[in-house]
């Protein structure tokens, strides 16, 4: 008896020779340092120009480059050169974005730490089990892979954790949270709730991760409970879409027949 097989055709198997010889091409200056992560590639035209290539087969080759994870078309805006690697993020398990990267054969690093203390409100209250009038500590970061940044962080614990402990606040600009919720205080992060969705990047966000306004973001905010079942950490992440592979397990239906 045939078998009805579906077979998965590569976006590159698909280009026609024209198409495949730009993509080649503009692979080959973007691995040799032509064209630099971040770099915006000029417009439709003058790079159809150069090539000696019509639009619709630039646009099949970018089509593929941007699948390839080489390259990010901002709408409104052009296109842009990305990292070379992307880190692997599966998001059934939990792990920082440090061990992220580092998974991914990058080095991970931390710029433009700061911090605050600030009313949690209601929202972060309700998050965190405090009133809302009570203190948070905000630790704000930019993360790193490879010198470049790839994610920006905004962890809140409640400030009665650390008060009168600066040095764990120090700790916490430049190391895991996790570790040094452990390390310091004897607080195992047991497992965490996270929520995700897609969102452009406004000025500030732009800014502080060295992209175009509206760049395509994955936003995830997510709580971090103890062995106890206390949360104790709340945290939004911005990544760059182009930084991270996601992954996640999708668990049923199961046996529906009996």
């Amino acid at each position: 008896m045939a078998e009805n097989v579906e077979r998965h055709v590569s976006p590159r198997a698909r280009l026609r020779p024209v198409s495949e010889s730009v993509h080649d091409e503009l692979s080959r200056r973007i691995a040799q340092g032509q064209l630099p992560a971040g770099a915006k590639l000029p417009s439709e035209p003058e790079l159809a120009a150069e090539l000696g290539v019509s639009r619709a087969s630039l646009r099949d080759a970018l089509r593929v480059l941007e699948d390839d994870g080489l390259v990010r078309r901002v709408q409104g805006s052009g296109t842009y050169v990305t990292r070379r690697l992307r880190a692997s993020n599966n998001l059934d398990m939990n792990f920082g974005v440090t061990d992220a990267i580092r998974a991914a054969g990058m080095q991970a690093g931390i710029e433009g730490g700061r911090h605050w203390t600030e009313p949690a409100g209601a929202s972060e209250g309700e998050r965190l089990g405090i009133d809302p009038a009570e203190d948070v500590l905000v630790v704000e970061r930019i993360r790193t892979a490879d010198g470049k940044p790839a994610v920006m962080s905004r962890d809140m614990v409640p400030h009665s954790l650390v008060e009168g402990r600066p040095g764990i606040v120090e700790h916490m600009l430049t190391e895991s949270i996790y570790a040094v919720l452990e390390r310091e205080l004897g607080i195992v992060i047991s497992y965490g709730v996270a929520s995700f969705r897609p969102v452009q990047a406004d000025r500030t966000l732009a800014a502080r991760l060295a992209v175009p306004r509206a760049s395509l973001l994955l936003y995830l905010w997510q709580v971090d409970y103890a062995e106890t079942g206390e949360p104790m950490l709340s945290s939004h992440e911005y990544h760059l879409a182009d930084a991270f592979d996601f992954s996640v397990v999708r668990r049923g239906p199961g046996r529906r027949l009996t």
